[in-house]
């Protein structure tokens, strides 16, 4: 037998050999029956000594994985073997609940990092990222820790962060907030999970945009829920067309993804009133309402609400980074308890160090000054990006001006080739989401260009090759 082990002399030498003969039994390189070196010759060939090579063998024998026949030697244990893993057992014994087995696959769980030029939406660039600043506050938050007793934290999350987050909704979002009620979360997506979980049995029905945020879709599908998809126009979501005995409704008023347009205020007190009659949740994603290029800035759906129907989600990942991953979630009070138990039961709090540095944060400015700034770059971009469109690539595509957030969609025009597009993009190293992904039945033809991760150079160039790209996809 010729097996390849290696042996680092910085580690214990006889475990290390032991995982070494284990996983190989386990793994089939050593099958039922095989003699296993003589510990005298294996010593020799690792240049360790006998002692270490008996001692690893001892461990097998111990453990059932090898045998040994008087004037024989030491053999891999049938019993061993059989105790194996196959991929085949693994993949036909065990399967998830069927509801799960339906599920697309997560459609941004794919790197995008690789694109050259990256048109991704929902991400930001670190480069813009004040990280002195942001340094300045994790230490202080280390030093918050180190006083501390080093116990659980409260499952809501900081009470500073929490405070700072009610003070920022009630200046920027006139969102009505008492910070007890807020909910820090791991990204927008837990909120999401966390209001399934209380609200949604096996068979109940959610509404929906259509088009709509992907994600949000599976979330309430791997819940069990029936999920009816709701036509938007340019007053968002049609009020008039939700369906009848569903448990909530989802909505992103204040830039609907994907496609861009505000909810009307007509349609927002529809929807309320709507909501109250049918006692119906209403879950407001205000996911990117921070930044607003023209227009008066409308007040979140939440603030016109009285009767206790909304849920309000947001998060940092738009404004600061999205590998921070803290949310919050403004819960109902008829919620409140149900929603702390499922987060406590789920993974009992957050991050302390990052939520205690982003409370900092917050409260000396850095927040409002770093938003700013990025409001600035934002608009500068989607000028840009909006020139082109508008100009030499209106042959191909008709873009949906938003008055908000980091991203707009655009409709392809009759002519272009959907899949040939797709191809050519590729070819071109061109990072661009198809509307088509955020539909549940019939999509409009159509890209989504995301401006918050990509510098002005590289999106001038991106859209020169995108434009050879249309070209070749019309021919």
């Amino acid at each position: 037998m010729d097996l390849h082990l290696s042996i680092d002399p910085d580690q214990p030498l006889a475990a290390q050999l032991y995982r070494q003969l284990r996983e190989a039994i386990l793994g089939g390189r050593l099958q039922a029956g095989e003699r296993l070196p003589p510990s005298r010759y294996l010593a020799e060939r690792l240049q360790v000594s006998r002692k270490t090579v008996s001692e690893a063998y001892e461990q097998l024998l111990a453990e059932g994985f090898t045998s040994t026949r008087v004037g024989s030697g030491t053999f891999v244990s049938s019993l061993a073997q059989s105790a194996a893993p196959t991929r085949s057992a693994a993949t036909s014994l065990l399967q998830p609940a069927a509801r799960w087995r339906r599920l697309p696959v997560a459609p941004f769980d794919s790197p995008v990092q690789g694109w050259r030029y990256n048109f991704a939406g929902g991400t930001v660039s670190m480069r813009r990222f004040p990280l002195a600043a942001w340094r300045t506050s994790l230490q202080y938050a280390l030093r918050q820790m180190s006083q501390g007793s080093g116990f659980y934290a409260g499952v809501q999350g900081q009470p500073a962060l929490r405070q700072a987050i009610a003070r920022y909704l009630a200046l920027n979002r006139a969102v009505r907030c008492d910070w007890q009620d807020l909910l820090v979360t791991q990204g927008a997506q837990q909120g999401l999970s966390l209001l399934a979980q209380v609200m949604l049995e096996p068979g109940d029905r959610v509404a929906m945009e259509e088009p709509g945020y992907t994600p949000a879709r599976s979330c309430f599908q791997s819940a069990g829920a029936e999920v009816i998809g709701v036509p938007v126009d340019d007053e968002g979501l049609r009020v008039d067309l939700l369906p009848a005995n569903v448990r909530l409704v989802y909505v992103t008023p204040s830039h609907q993804f994907p496609l861009g347009m505000p909810m009307s205020l007509a349609r927002r007190l529809a929807l309320l009133e709507w909501a109250r009659e049918h006692r119906v949740l209403i879950i407001e994603d205000d996911y990117d309402g921070e930044f607003r290029f023209q227009g008066r800035p409308l007040e979140a759906l939440q603030s016109l609400d009285r009767h206790g129907l909304v849920a309000y989600l947001g998060t940092f990942s738009k404004t600061l980074y999205p590998q921070q991953r803290v949310g919050y979630l403004l819960m109902p009070p008829g919620l409140h308890e149900a929603l702390v138990q499922a987060k406590l039961l789920g993974d009992r709090h957050g991050d302390s160090l990052q939520q205690l540095a982003l409370a900092h944060f917050m409260e000396r400015g850095e927040f409002a000054r770093h938003t700013r700034r990025m409001q600035r770059l934002y608009a500068e971009r989607r000028e840009h990006l909006l020139l082109r469109l508008q100009g030499d690539l209106a042959t191909w595509l008709q873009p949906i001006v938003p008055m908000a957030g980091i991203h707009l969609a655009a409709l392809l025009r009759p002519g272009v080739d959907p899949e040939r597009l797709a191809s050519e993009m590729r070819s071109r190293s061109i990072g661009l989401d198809s509307l088509a992904a955020f539909y549940q039945g019939p999509a409009q033809a159509g890209l989504l260009f995301g401006f918050g991760c990509i510098e002005l150079d590289d999106l001038q160039a991106g859209l020169d090759e995108l434009r050879l790209a249309l070209q070749a996809a019309c021919q």
